[in-house]
């Protein structure tokens, strides 16, 4: 049977199903949907200095967040495969945006059983992303980001993968962590 878009402002995801932006909780989407469009967003709106994904930055956060909120921290922008990466100062200008950006992280966090709110230790992980993030992506131009104030980047450098690897990654890492935490 196939699916027709019911209103103007659905969107295609890639497995060919409808998502509604008035609506989220009725839309059919897989955990596979989820990783495709994350894979193929470059984190900070593309200014990078190579691509880097919305995806890699999730698994790499399941990793240094407390192993009890891995699934958690990977899934935090899943919401992102529909409504798109959009930068904090953009979103700060569209309070309409925020409405549906939370909308539809609701449903999203629900069907996947995902923490909502998400918990203080993902918040921070989140944060230490962003610092080791623009450490290891972005130009040093010597300006303070003060939402980094006090937030330490990792060790470890960022080496970023291209949009299939990410895919893959995610998808291996949603397989290792659906076994121990029992999310679906």
């Amino acid at each position: 049977m196939t699916q027709q878009s019911s209103a103007k402002m659905d969107i295609q995801t890639q497995s060919g199903h409808y998502f509604s932006f008035e609506d989220p909780h009725r839309n059919e989407f897989s955990i596979y949907d989820i990783a495709r469009s994350l894979s193929k967003q470059c984190r900070f709106v593309g200014h990078t200095s190579e691509f880097y994904s919305v995806a890699q930055h999730c698994v790499l956060a399941s990793y240094i967040v407390p192993p009890e909120h891995a699934y958690d921290a990977l899934m935090h922008d899943a919401a992102e495969a529909f409504t798109g990466d959009v930068s904090r100062p953009l979103k700060k200008l569209l309070p309409d945006f925020k409405a549906i950006e939370k909308r539809v992280e609701d449903a999203v966090f629900a069907r996947f059983h995902v923490s909502n709110p998400l918990p203080d230790a993902v918040k921070h992980v989140d944060m230490v992303m962003l610092a080791t993030e623009r450490r290891d992506l972005m130009p040093d131009d010597g300006a303070s980001w003060h939402c980094l104030d006090g937030v330490h980047p990792m060790d470890a450098r960022i080496q970023p993968v291209d949009h299939e690897a990410a895919y893959q990654m995610f998808i291996n890492r949603y397989v290792e962590l659906l076994g121990l935490s029992g999310a679906n």
